[in-house]
């Protein structure tokens, strides 16, 4: 994915015209390392959060305790993307960095069991609020650029 294929991605996102079937667990990260670039891991989740739910609610997806956003997950993920883009090099180009995370073990589905137990991360207190890891901790959070 080219830099101008991200960034219309991210527009995409913003203005919540992402089809359902085109909103993948990679257009998630494509998304998520995007945001976490541009304003940092908490500025970037203070968006995803709200970017999520509008998305899911033109997708006519409900945000509820059993589907659509999950606070855990994104927030989990966005401290993922944060250390990755800084261990894949900051000076390197943000689609060369993205390319390479979703390439490694952080682009696949599982990327959260080493962290979460199944039973914790699927369940609807998860899904609400941030619940810490039950297995391995997560990297420190890292401030903003």
């Amino acid at each position: 994915m080219t830099e101008p294929q991200i960034a219309e991605l991210a527009a995409r996102f913003e203005a919540a015209s992402i089809p359902r079937a085109e909103w993948t667990h990679e257009a998630h990260l494509v998304v998520g390392a995007w945001h976490v670039h541009r304003f940092g891991a908490d500025g970037a989740l203070a968006r995803l959060r709200a970017g999520i739910r509008r998305l899911n609610e033109a997708n006519g997806v409900a945000n509820t305790a059993t589907d659509g956003y999950h606070e855990t997950i994104t927030a989990a993920y966005v401290r993922l993307l944060a250390r990755a883009l800084v261990d894949l090099g900051a000076d390197a180009p943000l689609a060369e960095r993205i390319a390479a995370l979703l390439a490694s073990p952080l682009g696949g589905k599982a990327a959260l069991a080493r962290h979460y137990s199944r039973e914790v991360l699927m369940s609807p207190r998860a899904r609400a609020e941030w619940v810490p890891p039950d297995r391995e901790p997560l990297p420190d959070p890292l401030p903003a650029p």
